[in-house]
């Protein structure tokens, strides 16, 4: 972020980041082959993208959490954070978990 000079950014990003990666390696730790989690940062003009890729078959699948739950609240912090979020599948055992944020 430093690099980038995106300072101001630092501490959303690193919650997004901490909270894409950890569904997405609890998510695929069921998974046999235990396949790798990939991270890329994206940094331009008006915004920095962050996106997580997996390859999990499932759909994600947000929910609300109830008051008493211990997790399942990753989602609602990333939309919270961000300008704008999504996930995309861009194969039948591949997809990406992105988030946006406004310069």
């Amino acid at each position: 972020m430093w690099e980038w000079g995106l300072q101001a950014l630092t501490d959303p990003a690193e919650l997004i980041v901490s909270e894409l990666i950890t569904n997405a390696i609890d998510a695929s730790i069921v998974l046999p082959e235990r396949p790798p989690v990939s991270l890329r940062m994206l940094a331009t003009e008006n915004s920095l993208v962050i996106e997580v890729w997996d390859q999990i078959p499932l759909d994600l699948e947000p929910h609300e959490a109830d008051p008493g739950d211990e997790c399942g609240r990753g989602l609602t912090v990333v939309a919270a954070l961000s300008d704008r979020w999504g996930c995309e599948r861009t194969g039948r055992r591949r997809k990406v978990v992105w988030a946006e944020l406004a310069l």
